[in-house]
């Protein structure tokens, strides 16, 4: 392995010398070198972390340089529009569960990790977009780390078919009406979601009768 991780260095040494060399005799006017180049970086960082068995150190340097990376591409090609912001939170947050360790399978780390999600990008929205309340969607996704976590660890499957049933509704109505209000689809997506709990209770009710 450590050799592998000798190979993985000089590898991507070379690599990047031969990009660099290829961006300056070619297209010198153009700095796109400096993007591979980043990105080559993870060759020998992952293998060297994977060899060290730190997944936590990994976790916290990959993110660093993907947000290098991101920040970099952001400032150069478009200062007006600071979409790094978007790929910011999830790039730290990856860091900072790890390091949790097994406290981030808690449904207490669930719940803090989807509000401070929530918050985040709520007021992304407000302050870049406001008049498209797109974290509606975010809302909804992670909702269901939550959700599905509390379900899971209680084995209470016909509660979660009622609760995540709900769900689903809540999100297709808040779209409906921040989106199109004018038109009333919502109604559709929900007369198919409440068959997944309906189906769920006569399933269990019929085995039930078949026990007895």
């Amino acid at each position: 392995m450590k050799g592998l991780v000798s190979f993985s260095i000089v590898g991507s040494a070379i690599c990047m010398f031969f990009l660099v060399m290829l961006n300056y005799f070619l297209t010198p006017t153009l700095d796109w070198s400096i993007y591979p180049c980043i990105a080559l970086l993870l060759w020998p960082l992952s293998m060297y972390f994977v060899y060290r068995q730190n997944l936590k150190q990994f976790a916290f340097f990959t993110s660093s340089v993907f947000i290098i990376l991101l920040t970099v591409i952001n400032l150069r090609e478009t200062p007006d529009v600071l979409w790094v912001l978007y790929a910011l939170y999830p790039l730290v947050f990856w860091p900072v569960f790890t390091a949790f360790g097994k406290k981030a399978y808690t449904m207490t780390a669930a719940v803090i990790g989807a509000t401070t999600t929530i918050i985040y990008y709520a007021l992304l929205n407000i302050a870049f977009s406001p008049s498209y309340p797109w974290v509606i969607a975010i809302i909804f996704a992670i909702g269901w780390w939550p959700l599905s976590l509390y379900h899971a660890k209680h084995k209470n499957f016909f509660a979660f078919s009622i609760q995540a049933s709900i769900w689903i509704s809540a999100f297709v109505i808040g779209m409906n009406w921040a989106f199109s209000p004018s038109v009333i689809w919502a109604i559709y997506p929900i007369f198919a979601v409440v068959w997944w709990p309906i189906s769920m209770y006569f399933f269990s009710a019929k085995r039930h009768i078949t026990t007895l």
